[in-house]
């Protein structure tokens, strides 16, 4: 079994064609890739997703989505929820 964050996209504010390149390298190994997002980002994670499937990679399937809130700690000591999602999306066969 592969290491998890070894398969892992973490998406942030960099252009989206970056995390859709980074993601088609480990589905093109023949391994699962995740897709992970917190907050504003989640929206932007659902795009490389589509994109990926749509424009590069015909058969890619959704395996699993994983929505859950992450309680972050901030520079003045209170706490805030933030969401997150995980997509985890299974390569061609």
């Amino acid at each position: 079994m592969p290491k998890k964050d070894e398969n892992s996209v973490f998406v942030g504010r960099r252009p989206t064609m970056n995390y859709v390149m980074a993601a088609m390298m480990i589905l093109n190994k023949g391994e699962e890739c995740t897709i992970k997002a917190r907050g504003r980002a989640i929206s932007h994670a659902v795009d490389v997703c589509e994109i990926l499937k749509n424009r590069f990679i015909k058969n890619v399937d959704y395996k699993d989505i994983v929505i859950s809130t992450e309680a972050l700690s901030g520079e003045n000591g209170q706490n805030s929820n933030v969401s997150s999602i995980e997509i985890i999306l299974s390569p061609p066969k």
